[in-house]
């Protein structure tokens, strides 16, 4: 076990730790934290607008009463959910500013977050390069409609849905980092200190714009010249991570590196999340147009990792009712209302499991059998996919439940999940538990 944990730490905790660290990856971060409100409140109208799908005795009740408003509620969804990514766009720009003027240099976030946004609007329009000249696309047939080079889909401006939060990060990315070039460079118009600030700030961001402008006008050309746009580039290895949360394997594989993370005393939920939620939104979307994916939403904290990473809910049980060491008594006790909301730092940090050779099996072993569990009982339709963002603190069956839009197989699935997590813990905690019991005894016994 100790050359495990020294391998985890030279070739996982190293390289994953310097990555944490990159701007840009906490911009990331900062910008999913920021869009949870939204996708919540969103995916909270289109639950309720689905209902009688799940329930069929509301469809009379649905079609006489709140249908007659679901244009009008609907908006909550198509205004959060479908423009997700122009929430990215924004929170990216400020975020990764931010960061250069924490770290002193003479930038302002706000101006950051609508260079940002200003660069990845530039790039929405669609255009073809056709007899020697760039023209936006007109599309209006059955299966599609494009108007002025602007995409209309089901709900709203159709790359401003998930399918352009990449987009939008490396938009936000070039655009952030053009502004800082300018600055180190000196190219900024620099008013007397007399000047109100927020007329200063809009003229320091002038010269930054033109350059950001023409940047993002010069690559998209190259890009419509060359017969694709950046949407198009981006769904290349997109498309390859998408399809790979949506293989069993992938998903064995991201639980193994957030929980490898994890015993070497890194928050492997955070890092690893930067980069699959953004995946998990896209995938939503693809559920609610009909789609099976698995890996979806809050599917981790629904049916995976019950009372946090490693899916410790069952553990924190045992700890309170039946372990012996005093110790991890006290330590259940005062975790077990944290787990139930799916919080188990205390865990972690206090058995601990990082860094535990009797705990790090279990840790590994548990969430990757629940989500092989999860994985296989949605993809062979014996539970709906998840198709709606919960709040990931939501205790176990709950989240479940609204997520699927009320299927009661989906709480059956999550209580299932959190007995095989137990069961796996049961045999490796009742040994440590039992080893601390015998150290506490020959203490007092001395």
């Amino acid at each position: 076990m100790n050359k495990g944990f020294a391998i985890l730490e030279k070739y996982l905790m190293g390289p994953m730790g310097k990555l944490a660290s990159f701007r840009i990856v906490r911009a990331i971060m900062g910008a999913g934290l920021a869009s949870i409100p939204f996708t919540i409140v969103g995916s909270m109208f289109l639950v309720f607008n689905i209902l009688p799908l799940t329930f069929p005795g509301l469809e009379t009740l649905f079609n006489a009463t709140f249908f007659k408003f679901s244009d009008l509620y609907m908006l909550a969804n198509k205004c959060t959910m479908g423009i997700l990514s122009l929430y990215f766009s924004i929170v990216i720009g400020y975020e990764y500013t931010k960061i250069f003027e924490e770290e002193g240099m003479a930038v302002n976030p706000l101006n950051g977050a609508l260079l940002s946004v200003a660069a990845f609007f530039m790039s929405i329009p669609e255009l073809v390069h056709e007899n020697g000249k760039f023209v936006l696309v007109q599309s209006l047939t059955k299966t599609e409609n494009v108007v002025g080079g602007w995409r209309i889909g089901g709900s709203s401006l159709d790359r401003l849905g998930t399918s352009g939060i990449f987009t939008a990060i490396i938009m936000g990315a070039l655009a952030v980092n053009l502004y800082i070039l300018c600055v180190k460079k000196n190219l900024v118009v620099k008013m007397p200190d007399a000047v109100p600030p927020v007329v200063s700030r809009a003229f320091t961001a002038l010269i930054p714009a033109f350059v950001i402008t023409f940047a993002t006008l010069i690559i998209n050309g190259m890009l419509v010249a060359l017969g694709t746009d950046i949407f198009k580039m981006v769904a290349i290895p997109f498309g390859f991570v998408a399809n790979l949360t949506n293989s069993w394997l992938g998903v064995c594989v991201i639980y193994f590196f957030i929980n490898a993370l994890w015993v070497v005393g890194i928050h492997g939920a955070n890092i690893i999340g930067a980069f699959i939620g953004p995946i998990t939104l896209a995938n939503l979307d693809v559920n609610i147009a009909g789609g099976r994916i698995p890996f979806a939403g809050e599917f981790a904290n629904s049916f995976v990792i019950m009372g946090g990473s490693g899916a410790t809910l069952g553990l924190c049980l045992y700890l309170v009712f039946l372990a012996k060491s005093e110790q991890l008594k006290i330590l259940g006790k005062a975790s077990i209302v944290p787990s139930i909301f799916n919080i188990n730092e205390p865990l972690i940090f206090g058995i601990p499991i990082v860094y535990n050779p009797y705990m790090a099996i279990p840790f590994f072993l548990a969430p990757i059998t629940t989500a092989s569990i999860a994985y296989w009982a949605i993809k062979l339709e014996f539970v709906n996919p998840i198709i709606a963002q919960v709040p990931w603190p939501s205790p176990i069956g709950l989240g479940a439940f609204i997520g699927t839009a009320g299927d009661f197989r989906a709480v059956i699935l999550a209580f299932l999940t959190f007995f095989v997590a137990f069961t796996i813990y049961y045999p490796f905690v009742r040994f440590y538990d039992a080893k601390l019991f015998k150290e506490e005894q020959a203490t007092l016994a001395n």
